[in-house]
């Protein structure tokens, strides 16, 4: 089992068990109250509420904290559309700030330890030599490591422009369906609460619109996950090659002197 795939039943696994244990706690202990009362006090920062967020998520992201909880929770705070640009600004100014970090003041340090992990270090030349498209791939997969990676973006030569215009392309699609899952909390809250009566339509163009942004979310990071494979195998084999070639020179290099020692017994054998 690849370590990806195991990361994924593992998130699937906790998400159940948090789920199983939210109902269980809920029969006894006023959960719900408490949510919506952390949700009122959201709320009732206004304007600082939207600005704080923002800084909270991008300190996560430049401290390489997982951002999950917080991206759900922009969706149940804030809305769908709403918690997807509050999230999406601050998971893009994490990155710029993981950029900046590792361009310009602890590039030595961060070089020496994230080279230490062979896909790290084979995805570093992918990306001075592909660009844009591999730091995309990079960002649509739902279990890489992204916050990593904004860091490995500083050390190559790809621009600070380029970067973080492809880590908001490649971020958007996973921050959506978290933002959705949180819409949905808000949603299963009001409705615990008794605050919502929705239709039999509306269960079905929610769970419909959950199972769509799964589908592509699941396609985008499987066609990233092949291609990235790719370019680390191409990496391995270019580094592969790379001894042999002097060795090849060198051998060259001493056919020819030992042609050249034996025409010169040659010539001096036939002129005695």
């Amino acid at each position: 089992m690849s370590r990806v795939r195991r990361a994924f039943y593992i998130q699937m696994a906790a998400l159940v068990l948090f789920g199983t244990v939210f109902f269980l706690a809920s029969r006894s202990l006023p959960i719900a109250d408490w949510i919506a009362q952390v949700q009122q006090t959201v709320m009732r920062w206004g304007a600082w509420s939207a600005i704080c967020y923002p800084l909270l998520y991008a300190a996560c992201n430049v401290l390489l904290l997982p951002g999950g909880v917080l991206s759900v929770g922009g969706g149940f705070f804030f809305g769908l559309w709403w918690g997807f640009l509050i999230v999406l600004v601050g998971n893009v100014a994490g990155a710029a700030i993981s950029f900046v970090l590792s361009r310009w003041i602890g590039r030595r340090w961060l070089r020496s330890k994230l080279l230490r992990n062979s896909t790290l270090e084979a995805l570093q030349p992918a990306v001075e030599r592909d660009g844009w498209k591999i730091i995309l791939l990079s960002q649509l997969h739902p279990l890489f490591p992204t916050s990593l990676l904004n860091y490995l973006y500083g050390l190559t030569k790809v621009s600070f422009r380029t970067c973080i215009l492809w880590v908001a392309v490649g971020q958007a699609p996973g921050l959506f369906l978290y933002t959705y899952v949180g819409t949905l909390g808000q949603l299963g809250l009001n409705l615990f609460r008794g605050k919502s009566h929705p239709r039999i339509i509306e269960y079905w163009m929610w769970g419909g619109g959950l199972l769509v942004s799964v589908v592509v979310l699941v396609l985008l990071g499987r066609i990233s996950l092949r291609v990235l494979q790719e370019a680390e195998r191409r990496t391995g084999a270019g580094k592969r090659t790379i001894p042999d070639r002097p060795l090849r020179v060198a051998a060259a290099q001493e056919q020819e002197n030992g042609l050249s020692v034996n025409s010169a017994f040659g010539e001096t054998g036939a002129a005695t």
